[in-house]
């Protein structure tokens, strides 16, 4: 009987802890599997188990040439402490450079459309070629992060990359990640002790202040509740993208 991997899966990965839902992924889904970092808490989270399980799950990060010295200065200690390279993917250059020339170099303050622009060309037009041909994209979405990002399931499938995205900590809040960082000496951004709980390129993200939701800081002079790029939803800000493919498992 023919029926999808995600409704396969679901329930599987459920009542799983992170290591094993990603053993079980990388046992099941054939094919290439990488995993996105921005190198926020979360995804050093889960780039601590893939690196010491040795899951052949790639590592990869999209380099927008606006981090934050201290997102670089973690990434080189996440290479140090795990032994591997982070694989970097950049935004095109005459994109950039066409960007930079109709806008300025913060032009993206000026309007919603230009802040989306300019994160198309320095985020998800890399991603559209991190994702080219894979058959798993893991995330470090967690449901706690935001009203729109409390639907997203433990695994579905992305009809617009075209491959299955597997979000497995969407059920693990804050703190119990934070918590387990700190057991297994997992490096984090020395950001977020100063309050930049969520961190993006550095002219648009800000910290937080007390009782302000985790995002808020992101794109903080908008007045758009939803706070997302573009690298997880669709062109109308929809973070589910389609129904799965039958696949036989």
């Amino acid at each position: 009987m023919s029926a999808s991997l995600v409704d396969i899966l679901a329930p599987r990965l459920a009542p799983l802890d992170l290591d094993h839902r990603l053993r079980l992924v990388r046992e099941v889904i054939p094919g290439r599997i990488i995993f996105t970092t921005s190198f926020g808490v979360e995804d050093q989270f889960i780039t601590h188990s893939i690196f010491t399980q040795g899951l052949d799950i790639d590592v990869v990060t999209i380099d927008t040439g606006r981090l934050f010295p201290e997102t670089y200065a973690l990434w080189e200690r996440t290479e140090a402490r795990y032994s591997h390279h982070i694989r970097a993917a950049c935004p095109q250059a005459a994109a950039t450079e066409t960007l930079v020339a109709e806008q300025g170099i913060n032009g993206f303050y000026k309007s919603i459309d230009a802040r989306k622009a300019c994160c198309h060309a320095r985020k998800v037009e890399p991603l559209g070629r991190l994702l080219d041909g894979v058959s798993g994209w893991v995330t470090g979405l967690r449901a706690d992060q935001s009203d729109a990002r409390a639907k997203v399931e433990i695994i579905a499938f992305d009809a617009g990359y075209r491959t299955l995205k597997i979000n497995p900590v969407i059920d693990y809040t804050r703190d119990a990640i934070v918590a387990a960082t700190e057991e297994f000496s997992v490096p984090v951004n020395e950001l977020h002790a100063k309050g930049f709980l969520s961190i993006g390129c550095a002219p648009c993200t800000r910290a937080i202040a007390p009782g302000e939701s985790e995002r808020a800081g992101r794109w903080w002079w908008e007045q758009d509740q939803k706070k997302e790029c573009g690298l997880h939803v669709t062109a109308d800000g929809v973070l589910k993208r389609g129904p799965a493919p039958q696949e036989t498992l």
